[in-house]
């Protein structure tokens, strides 16, 4: 008898392709962040009808901050309206906001608005975990110092202090556009993850695209080192 199918519980996604999106258009890079969000918004709504327990989405990098201050100041204003517009449906849809990085650092209003979402959305049964002012060495560095200052710095004492110590581990690592390198997200994480990069533009890529993804991961055979 051959074994079931693995089924993917956490997913993790590399959201790259809105600037390409809209210049292929002749449009605003804003324009291309905003069809980024209307995407994030139909995936998050797809998650439980999917089996996941988590989604995990790479949303402003701490590299990110090099961008044009004119690009950095949509982006944050689209987080603000995001939040605003979204966290009914959240709640009412027993999702649960998580944020890693370090998001402390953001516009204090950001702050304020992030902490009231995380309070509302705490007893939510699946999780959406967004990476705001992210970096994988960083994530890193801070939880072997924390490791190291109880002791003990082993692969468990650092894998217990990082971001996401709450989440079920990391299954499949997707990144859109057509880009094949990880960009300084969830290194630790994604020791043993299987990854899969598409052509497809993030504003393009759909419920369907990560069915489509889940179903790959169904297929393939994870040996997590073994024969």
């Amino acid at each position: 008898m051959g074994s079931s199918p693995a089924q993917a519980k956490h997913v993790a996604i590399i959201m790259d392709g809105n600037g390409r999106w809209a210049k292929r258009r002749a449009l605003p890079r804003a324009m291309g962040h905003q069809r980024g969000v209307e995407a994030v918004r139909k995936l998050v709504r797809s998650v439980g009808s999917m089996g996941l327990d988590c989604l995990t989405l790479y949303a402003f990098s701490s590299e990110n901050w090099k961008r044009p201050d004119e690009e950095v100041d949509d982006l944050m204003n689209l987080m603000r309206k995001f939040i605003k517009s979204d966290l009914p449906e959240f709640i009412a849809n027993d999702v649960r906001l998580k944020i890693i990085g370090d998001w402390q650092g953001l516009a204090p209003d950001i702050v304020a608005m992030l902490e009231d979402a995380l309070e509302q959305t705490s007893g939510g049964s699946r999780t959406l975990a967004v990476a705001l002012n992210y970096g994988a060495q960083q994530e890193i560095a801070r939880a072997a110092a924390k490791a190291a200052a109880i002791g003990e710095v082993t692969d468990k004492s650092i894998a217990a202090h990082l971001d996401t110590n709450d989440l079920p581990p990391l299954d499949l690592l997707i990144r859109t556009s057509g880009e094949v390198r990880l960009s300084n997200f969830l290194l630790w994480q994604a020791a043993y993850a299987e990854m899969l990069f598409v052509d497809t533009l993030w504003p393009d890529f759909t419920p369907e695209h990560l069915q489509t993804a889940l179903d790959d991961f169904a297929d393939r055979e994870r040996r997590f080192g073994g024969r």
